[in-house]
Protein backbone atom coordinates (compact mmCIF):
# COMPACT_ATOMS: atom_id res chain seq x y z
CA UNK A 1 0.00 0.00 0.00
CA UNK A 2 1.06 3.52 -0.72
CA UNK A 3 0.48 6.53 2.01
CA UNK A 4 -1.15 9.48 0.12
CA UNK A 5 -1.31 13.29 1.91
CA UNK A 6 -4.20 14.90 0.87
CA UNK A 7 -5.00 18.62 1.30
CA UNK A 8 -7.66 19.27 -1.07
CA UNK A 9 -10.06 17.77 -2.99
CA UNK A 10 -8.69 14.22 -3.13
CA UNK A 11 -10.46 14.56 0.66
CA UNK A 12 -14.22 15.07 -0.81
CA UNK A 13 -16.28 12.00 -0.90
CA UNK A 14 -17.03 12.62 -4.96
CA UNK A 15 -13.71 13.19 -6.14
CA UNK A 16 -12.99 9.82 -4.39
CA UNK A 17 -15.64 7.80 -5.77
CA UNK A 18 -15.29 9.40 -9.58
CA UNK A 19 -11.23 8.42 -9.00
CA UNK A 20 -10.66 5.47 -7.13
CA UNK A 21 -14.27 3.95 -7.04
CA UNK A 22 -14.67 4.08 -3.51
CA UNK A 23 -14.49 6.11 -0.23
CA UNK A 24 -11.45 6.36 1.43
CA UNK A 25 -11.00 6.54 5.26
CA UNK A 26 -7.38 8.05 6.48
CA UNK A 27 -6.23 9.45 9.13
CA UNK A 28 -5.44 13.24 9.92
CA UNK A 29 -1.99 14.36 9.45
CA UNK A 30 0.49 17.62 9.34
CA UNK A 31 3.23 18.67 6.68
CA UNK A 32 5.68 20.99 7.64
CA UNK A 33 7.77 23.17 4.96
CA UNK A 34 4.96 23.75 2.79
CA UNK A 35 2.05 26.69 2.39
CA UNK A 36 -1.13 26.13 0.18
CA UNK A 37 -1.52 28.56 -2.89
CA UNK A 38 -4.15 27.93 -5.69
CA UNK A 39 -4.34 27.34 -9.03
CA UNK A 40 -6.52 27.23 -11.96
CA UNK A 41 -8.07 23.81 -12.59
CA UNK A 42 -9.33 23.79 -16.71
CA UNK A 43 -9.86 20.18 -16.86
CA UNK A 44 -13.51 19.62 -17.44
CA UNK A 45 -13.59 16.12 -15.84
CA UNK A 46 -11.94 17.43 -12.80
CA UNK A 47 -14.12 20.75 -12.17
CA UNK A 48 -17.25 17.74 -12.80
CA UNK A 49 -16.13 15.71 -10.27
CA UNK A 50 -14.90 18.64 -7.43
CA UNK A 51 -17.35 20.69 -8.46
CA UNK A 52 -14.45 23.89 -8.20
CA UNK A 53 -12.37 25.48 -10.67
CA UNK A 54 -9.60 26.83 -8.44
CA UNK A 55 -7.79 24.10 -6.39
CA UNK A 56 -5.25 24.23 -3.32
CA UNK A 57 -1.88 23.38 -4.29
CA UNK A 58 1.18 22.79 -2.33
CA UNK A 59 4.13 25.64 -2.03
CA UNK A 60 7.48 24.58 -0.82
CA UNK A 61 8.54 26.82 1.75
CA UNK A 62 11.15 25.16 3.82
CA UNK A 63 9.82 27.05 6.44
CA UNK A 64 9.75 24.49 9.15
CA UNK A 65 7.13 26.72 10.91
CA UNK A 66 4.79 26.36 7.99
CA UNK A 67 2.45 23.59 8.34
CA UNK A 68 -0.26 22.56 6.28
CA UNK A 69 -3.22 19.98 7.92
CA UNK A 70 -4.62 16.93 5.52
CA UNK A 71 -5.17 13.18 5.53
CA UNK A 72 -3.22 10.21 5.32
CA UNK A 73 -5.07 7.65 2.69
CA UNK A 74 -3.36 4.00 1.99
CA UNK A 75 -4.22 2.60 -1.50
CA UNK A 76 -2.99 0.77 -3.96
CA UNK A 77 -0.20 0.98 -6.54
CA UNK A 78 -3.37 1.06 -8.98
CA UNK A 79 -5.23 3.93 -7.30
CA UNK A 80 -2.00 6.25 -7.11
CA UNK A 81 -1.85 5.80 -10.69
CA UNK A 82 -5.69 7.20 -11.01
CA UNK A 83 -4.42 10.02 -8.67
CA UNK A 84 -1.83 11.09 -10.87
CA UNK A 85 -4.37 10.91 -13.67
CA UNK A 86 -6.21 13.08 -11.67
CA UNK A 87 -4.11 16.20 -10.72
CA UNK A 88 -3.38 18.16 -13.75
CA UNK A 89 0.04 19.49 -14.92
CA UNK A 90 0.39 21.96 -12.42
CA UNK A 91 1.12 18.96 -9.88
CA UNK A 92 3.93 16.78 -9.19
CA UNK A 93 3.94 13.81 -7.17
CA UNK A 94 6.73 14.09 -4.86
CA UNK A 95 7.66 11.79 -1.83
CA UNK A 96 7.72 13.82 1.58
CA UNK A 97 7.98 13.54 5.36
CA UNK A 98 5.25 14.32 7.43
CA UNK A 99 5.12 15.97 11.06
CA UNK A 100 4.90 12.41 12.52
CA UNK A 101 7.56 10.96 10.76
CA UNK A 102 5.60 8.80 8.14
CA UNK A 103 6.93 8.89 4.77
CA UNK A 104 4.02 9.70 1.76
CA UNK A 105 3.56 10.90 -1.42
CA UNK A 106 2.14 14.79 -2.02
CA UNK A 107 1.32 16.23 -5.02
CA UNK A 108 2.71 20.02 -4.76
CA UNK A 109 3.29 23.08 -7.41
CA UNK A 110 5.34 21.70 -10.72
CA UNK A 111 7.54 24.08 -11.51
CA UNK A 112 5.15 25.18 -14.34
CA UNK A 113 2.81 25.78 -12.23
CA UNK A 114 0.92 28.84 -13.27
CA UNK A 115 -0.59 29.85 -9.66
CA UNK A 116 -2.99 32.42 -8.96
Amino acid sequence: MQALFSYGTLQQEQVQLDTFGRRLEGEKAVLCGFKIGQVKITDPAVIASSQKDIHPILITTGDAEDKVEGTVFLITEAELAHADGYEVDEYQRISATLRSGKICWIYSAAPNAQLI
